[in-house]
């Protein structure tokens, strides 16, 4: 038996010597072997971003500030920068050596706070004392350039990824992005008669990207252009449309606005056929019809749900009526999974057509913006001639489908030249010193409107300190912005798609909680109409006694007194009713937690000893 002993407790010791040196030679040889059990996979980085991390030429400094006391009161924030912390400790694992990331802890009234608020991250109160809170990102490159993300927040927690690789994509590539704008519309000499200063758009772009015009029958696209943005292509020679081709082969992107009827396009009436109605439509059906694409330019898409409300003059007066070529699109006709839109919260368009593939085309097609399910195809001629809305929505008929106007359109296609390129002398001398590209993988972002981009239907004159300033009614220069940006990335940024959240919320307690609200506040409105029938009560006597200017009788009198009796016996249950509600609020709360804390490790526990003593029952009777 006492060998038996002595055999059982030097087993032990061997075993947790095993145990100790296993996790030694572990630590010291395994310390980027990790395994993501979540359910979305929320701390594997996608190969687009482990492609951008490859390709980091030049030393990229990540700072997180994080003022982690501060924010212990703030559960959701502490989690949640702790899944922001330990992803950039995966971007600098993966960057081998060329990413340093580093996480500082601003505390009140240090330095570190002072170079906080000086890198730009925005600080949030906490607490009843005044204390701010740090919890933001600020990146730069050995050029000096910097990059901010003032404040992680966590409705933007499905973007986390995203975020990061674009802030370390544009410190790996400072340059200024390239977008070529090339159309018939005056983007750069004005909206208005006479004008000769860019559309708000145009100033918009600017900030954010060097922006160059190019003529309408440019013979080729540089290839420093990023992005072209082609809009309202409504004369575009064949030599132009053969460059656009052959850049969107080549792997150029597109941004592309065509129009059933711009309504910012001032096109006067042919002088030879002057009853005749000015061509103010546009398409890129040369390209388009090869590649799979179609947007019928001879409909306008109206929305009874989404439409504008006009100011309209009729037989009764000037009335407030919905218009429904013109749409206001807010929160469920935008898409909130992709990067380009999921922060907008209101677009607006004018006389728009709709976008959708081909039967046979390859591509996939990604809605953007749609019109909601009471929405029509209305005829483009009837809108020419017919301006009373009332008339319009005479002839509505809602047709059950959500129209796409705004797409992201990706996949391979081939050239719409397939015989070679157009014969003038100019392409000759260009064909001699490149080749002809016939197929390719394309990357667009195409918009079934231009008037998006017109002020109008997003901007506002707003009159300060004897200036005219520029307001902003919708988000169309977000959309425009955004989908440039999104597009000037690389590819491996582009393919970047919404992630998972971390924050995984107790469905059941909630459904619990709600339920148990729902009863209280059931018994809380009877108890508050009897409230108010006692105050209406003490109320009415008053007003008898005093409309009777006599002493109040001693009926009166004990009935006031009744009257308020009930009403403090009524505030009392009220009060109890509310404290009964937040008190079976935190039992539930408190239940879940012995649960997840203490329940769980305890029932590993006995199993445990459960097994150990049955060994021991089992060696015994050997």
């Amino acid at each position: 038996m006492r060998s038996k002993q002595l055999s059982s407790g030097t087993g032990l010791v061997l075993a947790a010597c095993l145990f100790i040196s296993i996790n030694i030679i572990v630590n010291a040889t395994l310390t980027n072997w990790r395994v993501d059990l979540t359910e979305n996979d929320l701390y594997t980085l996608s190969n687009g971003t482990l492609n951008i991390l490859d390709n980091i030429d030049e030393p990229v400094t990540l700072r997180m500030y994080f003022s982690r006391d501060q924010l212990l009161g703030y559960p959701q924030l502490l989690n949640y920068g702790v899944r922001v912390r330990d992803m950039l400790r995966e971007y600098e694992a993966h960057s081998d050596g060329k990413l340093h990331f580093e996480v500082v802890d601003p505390k009140p009234f240090t330095d570190l706070e002072d170079r906080a608020v000086a890198d730009g991250v925005r600080s949030v109160p906490v607490g009843n004392s005044g204390e701010q809170a740090y919890f933001g990102l600020v990146g730069s490159n050995s050029i000096d350039d910097t990059e901010v993300i003032p404040f992680f927040s966590p409705s933007r927690e499905s973007e986390l990824e995203y975020e990061l690789s674009k802030m370390v994509y544009k410190l790996a590539n400072p340059d200024q992005q390239v977008v070529g704008v090339i159309g018939d519309l005056p983007l750069f000499k004005g909206e208005g008669a006479g004008g000769n200063v860019a559309w708000p758009i145009i100033r918009v772009m600017r900030e954010f990207f060097d922006v160059r015009e190019l003529a309408t029958d440019a013979s080729f696209i540089s290839n420093d252009i990023e992005v072209l943005m082609v809009v309202h292509p409504k004369s575009l020679p064949e030599e132009t449309l053969y460059a656009i081709d052959q850049f969107a082969l080549d792997g150029g992107k597109l941004m592309v606005f065509v129009d059933p009827f711009a309504e910012a396009d001032k096109s006067r009436p042919d002088p030879q056929n002057p009853r005749a109605m000015p061509d103010r439509d546009s398409e890129l059906a040369t390209l388009f019809d090869p590649w799979g694409i179609r947007i019928p330019e001879d409909k306008i898409v109206g929305d009874m749900d989404n439409a504008i409300r006009v100011q309209h003059r009729g037989e009764r007066g000037t009335q407030e009526v919905p218009y429904l070529p013109w749409l206001q699109l807010g929160e469920d006709t935008i898409n909130r999974e992709d990067f380009i839109t999921s922060q907008l919260k209101r677009v607006q368009l004018g006389t728009s057509s709709y976008i959708e593939l081909a039967d046979d085309s390859q591509l996939s097609l990604e809605p953007l913006l749609q019109t909601s399910t009471q929405s029509t195809l209305l005829e483009r001629d009837l809108i020419l001639l017919q301006r009373d809305p009332n008339v319009i929505i005479e002839n509505f008929a809602a047709s059950g489908r959500n129209f796409t106007l705004a797409a992201r359109i990706s996949g391979p296609i081939k050239t719409a030249f397939p015989d070679g390129p157009p014969r003038t002398e100019q392409r000759r001398r260009d064909d001699e010193q490149r080749e002809s590209l016939s197929e390719g993988e394309l990357n667009a972002v195409v918009v079934a409107d231009t008037d998006i981009l017109s002020n109008r239907f997003w901007i506002r004159e707003r009159s300060q300190y004897g200036m005219q300033v520029p307001e902003p009614i919708a988000d169309n220069g977000d959309f425009v912005v955004n989908a440039l940006d999104n597009l000037s990335g690389n590819t491996d940024l582009i393919s970047l798609r919404s992630r998972g959240t971390f924050d995984r919320p107790f469905e059941v307690v909630e459904r619990l909680r709600r339920n148990a609200e729902a009863e209280y506040r059931e018994r809380e409105q009877q108890l508050q109409s009897k409230l108010q029938e006692a105050q209406s009560r003490i109320e009415q006597l008053q007003q008898e006694q005093g409309v009777s200017g006599l002493i109040m009788s001693e009926e009166q009198a004990q009935a006031i007194e009744e009257s308020r009796r009930q009403q403090l016996e009524v505030r009392q249950e009220l009060r109890e009713v509310q404290h009964n509600l937040q008190k079976d609020i935190e039992r539930l709360a408190s239940r879940l937690r012995f649960i997840n804390i203490g329940l769980v490790p305890l029932l590993i526990a006995f199993v445990a000893i459960g097994v150990g003593l049955y060994r021991t029952y089992i060696r015994q009777r050997r």
